[in-house]
């Protein structure tokens, strides 16, 4: 079981006795994964998921990229802040032992909603008002750096490196940038205009009008002193009733004013899949090998995995450019896809520029193509996203074409004649 509580103490996280815990450069460091956002714009995948525990690359977990990242890095405390669909991520992360977190003291802890916690409670809460909601235990557990990340992006960064030239430039808050992705809209994200010592000289949080494509990974290294010395000058300055908001609505634009931000870029691949257009093409990415390697000897991607057997291609079955995980039965043709453990493709079903997710069927004549198809789905109709990304939720039979960027709710039967319905209305 994770070691988690209802509502944990300060002391329970103090990392145990005084001076252990994660030191880097004589400072003590502390990690935050911020996983509990409800990633709506995901839409039908995180319906009955955290966005943190959604299936990548058909064997790992979004989250496992910042946890492998820690493992590499050499940082052992790790909090992982929860909120939303917690059973989905609670299962994946269990003692933390596959990121070499399973620590008598310290290690992996996760910190379910409280009372305590401001996050949801607001008008305008966010992820600003999460570290708010938890700075007593910031204090108690006497980090001199928290790096703070989110658990749904797709790459690789050594934090130790970040952590010391944050240290080297004395900066208060130290922003990993990138490069804004192709194809992706840089009002989507914060926008950085920096000097050329790189501090950040002008910060904007998803402007409708972007001046340039420097934008932030939400990757931030923070003196811990400032960083709860500005959350409460915030709080006290915030109106009761109101949140906070994200890090970019007034946490980040606080030490740009102060002059006291700097940047880090990143140098290699780096995607917020948090659209089922860009997690589709992450997935394309992968395929195409322009994604972080998964498997680096000096870097690999860890994960918790079920043991199955390993997949079978039945006679007739033709895959090309695909990735095919363990437990998985191909009778049919697969094209340039990735099918998760479990997943069966029947002999005269076709699947092509497509991600499908754990035990989903795909019967014979079946055609699916451009479509993120979640788990456990039957799939005995043509699926195809044509010019878009079709996307058929866990547990959907389908029955009928589903077309274009359409959205299938899970567990709905899609007939002839089935429409996209409001995701509160009542089932077939």
């Amino acid at each position: 079981m994770t070691r988690s509580s209802s509502r944990p103490s300060a002391r329970s996280l103090s990392s145990g006795p005084a001076g252990r815990g994660t030191h880097i450069g004589g400072q003590k460091v502390l990690v935050l994964i911020l996983a509990g956002g409800k990633g709506q714009r995901l839409g039908v995948l995180t319906r009955e998921r955290a966005k943190p525990a959604l299936t990548f690359g058909g064997t790992y977990r979004l989250i496992d990229f910042a946890l492998s990242n820690c493992m590499h890095s050499g940082l052992s405390d790790v909090w992982v802040l929860e909120e939303y669909q917690l059973h989905s991520l609670n299962d994946h992360l269990t003692n933390g032992r596959p990121w070499d977190l399973d620590r008598t003291h310290g290690g992996l802890e996760v910190l379910p909603p409280s009372p305590d916690t401001l996050t949801g409670t607001l008008e305008d809460a966010g992820n600003a008002d999460a570290l708010h909601a938890h700075a007593h235990l910031i204090r108690a557990f006497g980090a001199d750096v928290v790096v703070v990340l989110s658990a749904d992006h797709v790459y690789t960064l050594d934090y130790a490196e970040v952590i010391r030239e944050h240290a080297r430039t004395g900066a208060e808050v130290t922003m990993v940038t990138t490069d804004l992705p192709v194809g992706e809209d840089a009002s989507r994200f914060g926008n950085v205009t920096l000097t050329r010592g790189g501090r950040v000289k002008r910060f904007e949080y998803k402007p409708e009008r972007p001046r340039g494509e420097q934008i932030t990974t939400e990757v931030f290294v923070y003196s811990a002193p400032a960083l709860l010395r500005t959350l409460d000058d915030l709080r006290a300055d915030t109106p009761a009733g109101k949140g906070l908001g994200d890090f970019g609505h007034g946490l980040i634009p606080a030490f740009v004013k102060a002059k006291t931000a700097r940047a880090y870029p990143l140098g290699g691949y780096w995607l917020d899949v948090g659209l089922p257009e860009a997690y589709f093409r992450a997935h394309q990415d992968l395929l195409a090998g322009r994604s972080v390697p998964l498997d680096a000897p000096d870097w690999p991607v860890l994960s918790s995995s079920i043991p199955r057997m390993p997949a079978r291609l039945e006679a007739g079955a033709r895959v090309e450019d695909s990735l095919v995980s363990y437990g998985c039965r191909v009778a049919g043709r697969v094209t340039r896809s990735v099918l998760s453990p479990g997943v069966t493709v029947e002999a005269g079903a076709v699947v092509e520029d497509a991600v499908i997710l754990r035990d989903t069927v795909i019967r014979a004549g079946a055609h699916v193509r451009r479509a993120i198809v979640d788990e456990e789905a039957v799939i005995a109709a043509r699926v195809d996203g044509r010019e878009g990304v079709a996307v058929v939720g866990a547990r959907a039979h389908i029955s009928a074409p589903v077309r274009d960027d359409t959205q299938v709710e899970p567990g709905r039967r899609w007939r002839r004649g089935s429409r996209p319905r409001d995701p509160d209305a009542s089932p077939d």
